[in-house]
């Protein structure tokens, strides 16, 4: 028996969504995030294919190393490697005689082959030479591997820091950050000062004044962000602050975007003096009450001076419950040649330190709303973070219309102030909208 034919099932029409408009600021955030992945996947296929290069120079020297104890081989197999390793792989050219002697010495010099994995390898093989040339303490070594790999310094760079003895002055200056910050804290904070601090981009005579300093380390922000290491966003030179009705400025401003606080920067060029201390210490009590956010930890200031006496530094710092420190400069007539053609250009410097603009631009914004919080009669029960004034303000309809936007540029400038790594274009795009948000502030203020 025959069954009777189905019947075909009714297909269901397909829905077509209309397009929907991109909005900007969601398709940049986007674009910025595929740039990230891109960018750190590249990253890591040339660390890869880096570590494995040192790697097997490290095992060709130990190879060579283990044969010559072994065998009682002299220097003269060395030569003879190299003509048959260089017949052999034609195409390689790291596996001459003298590249063969540096490897014989990497490896002596390195023999735990776990540290070499984990920190060695990660550096150029130039990086390793250069090493292997200026550096003989292995501690002192090792040291500056760390420090070339945490701050990404080129070979130059890293040739530079080795010639002004970075390791010896790294964490020599004079504080009390023991006793005035939490334990994890102040350690990071004695590590990143130096005594003394190198100006030796900087061609001053002996009759120079103070504002000539600082208008040379200004103009060569590239050279002094170098020279105070990672982690520095320059707010500002001269930095304008109001306190009972009389103005004061700051020598130099900086955010540290690994301690998470402000840093006050006060430039002397004479030796230390007690009152130094004093003024530097009324400073700080001022950051920390007009522009310290309530996540930041407490600013932190420094005193550079032509020279300081240790007793005298110890008696001015020792009742004083703000973090600071007094470290020495140095300065010399030119730049050292190796580092003139190594260094970024303005755009390249730019482009590497986005979150300057960032912080400096958030810090502006922060003191406009609270100046705007005040002027409509807004008072908040407690301390309250630049999102939430923001949020009130807007709830009661005293802000412009582009609000809402400014929120969500404001949460990239919380993560740059606050150290997360943040894109470029994201960085970038942050500050045009906060540009533009704070000339409304300032417009609305006028308007009172």
């Amino acid at each position: 028996m025959s069954l009777p034919p189905s019947k075909p099932t009714p297909r269901r029409a397909r829905i077509v969504k209309p397009a929907v408009e991109i909005d900007a600021q969601t398709y940049a955030a986007f674009v910025g995030d595929l740039k990230q992945k891109i960018t750190a996947a590249r990253h890591r296929a040339g660390l890869s294919v880096n570590r494995e290069l040192v790697l097997l120079y490290w095992t060709i020297g130990r190879d060579i190393l283990g044969r010559q104890e072994r065998e009682g081989w002299g220097a003269k197999v060395i030569d003879r490697l190299a003509e048959d390793l260089g017949r052999a792989f034609p195409e390689m050219t790291g596996l001459s005689a003298r590249n063969l002697k540096y490897m014989r010495a990497f490896a002596e010099a390195w023999p735990d082959g776990e540290f070499v994995q984990q920190v060695v390898a990660l550096l150029p093989w130039g990086h390793n030479v250069r090493l292997l040339d200026a550096v003989k303490a292995p501690k002192e070594r090792a040291w500056y591997a760390r420090q070339a790999i945490e701050h990404g310094w080129s070979r130059n760079v890293l040739a530079h820091q080795i010639d002004s003895n970075l390791y010896a002055r790294q964490g020599s200056a004079l504080t009390n950050f023991s006793r005035t910050l939490p334990t994890e804290q102040s350690e990071l904070a004695q590590q990143i000062l130096k005594d003394p601090y190198t100006f030796d981009f900087l061609a001053l005579g002996p009759d120079m004044l103070e504002r000539d300093l600082e208008r040379g380390l200004i103009e060569h922000l590239r050279l002094l962000i170098l020279e105070l290491g990672k982690g520095f966003a320059f707010v500002g030179s001269q930095y304008h602050l109001e306190v009972g009705g009389q103005d004061y400025y700051l020598d130099l401003l900086f955010y540290h975007l690994r301690l998470r606080c402000y840093v006050v920067i006060e430039l002397k060029i004479e030796d230390f003096k007690p009152e130094f201390a004093g003024k530097m210490n009324f400073y700080l009590s001022a950051v920390d009450d007009q522009l310290r956010h309530p996540d930041d930890k407490p600013t932190i200031g420094i005193i550079l001076c032509k020279g300081r006496n240790e007793v005298i530094v110890e008696y001015a710092l020792r009742d004083s419950i703000k973090p600071m420190g007094v470290a020495q400069y140095q300065l010399s007539h030119a730049l050292p040649p190796q580092l003139e053609g190594d260094l970024p250009t303005v755009e390249e410097f730019a482009r590497e330190f986005p979150l300057m603009s960032v912080v400096k631009l958030r810090i502006e914004i922060e003191r406009a709303v609270r100046d705007l919080a005040s002027e409509r009669g807004v008072a908040f029960d407690r301390p309250v973070g630049i999102m939430n004034m923001l949020r009130e303000l807007q709830r009661q309809g005293l802000v412009p219309a582009s609000t809402e936007q400014m929120l969500g540029a404001l949460r990239v400038m919380n993560e740059a102030s606050h150290g997360v790594d943040v894109d470029s274009d994201a960085a970038k795009q942050s500050v045009e909208i906060g540009t533009v948000f704070l000339a409304e502030l300032k417009a609305l203020s006028a308007d009172d």
